[in-house]
């Protein structure tokens, strides 16, 4: 195959032959295949008088998460926006960072939504829902992270 015959393939499908010529590493990297935001991680223990919820959630400030119970529905999200700059010899670049994302549990009947805590360590959310024995439904609230 010629190269004219190449040019006239790109021409006609420039998809189809910037994927075969492109290395792995960026084909991969373009079509976000390994390179997909995801949502964190979230773990729900049952213990005797509280229900523990974890989030591992790292490179995170602990104002970046905004956490609400309304009815009987936890909502868990944050938003994250960072800027990196940089100048090497001849070079100046300027980089940006976004990040977000949202879990939503239905809590159960037995949870005491007044009592909710939360705290932020070492890139695990953790939050303590406590029980109570009532099953009182209360409307919104905002929890506060530690």
């Amino acid at each position: 195959m010629s190269k004219q015959s190449l040019i006239s393939l790109k021409n006609v499908f420039p998809s189809v032959a910037d994927d075969f010529f492109t290395p792995w590493s960026e084909w991969f990297q373009r079509n976000n295949i390994f390179n997909q935001d995801t949502v964190p991680a979230l773990n729900v223990s049952d213990e005797k008088d509280e229900y523990i919820v974890t989030v591992a959630a790292p490179g995170l400030e602990k104002s970046d998460f905004d956490i609400r119970v309304n009815e009987n529905v936890l909502t868990i999200s944050a938003a994250s926006e960072k800027e990196n700059e940089g100048n090497e010899k001849n070079y100046r670049r300027r980089e940006y960072s976004y990040s977000t994302f949202s879990r939503t549990i239905t809590l159960p009947p037995d949870v005491n939504k007044e009592g909710i805590e939360g705290k932020y360590d070492k890139g695990i959310l953790t939050l303590h829902l406590p029980k109570n024995d009532n099953g009182k439904t209360g409307t919104e609230k905002t929890i506060h992270v530690s």
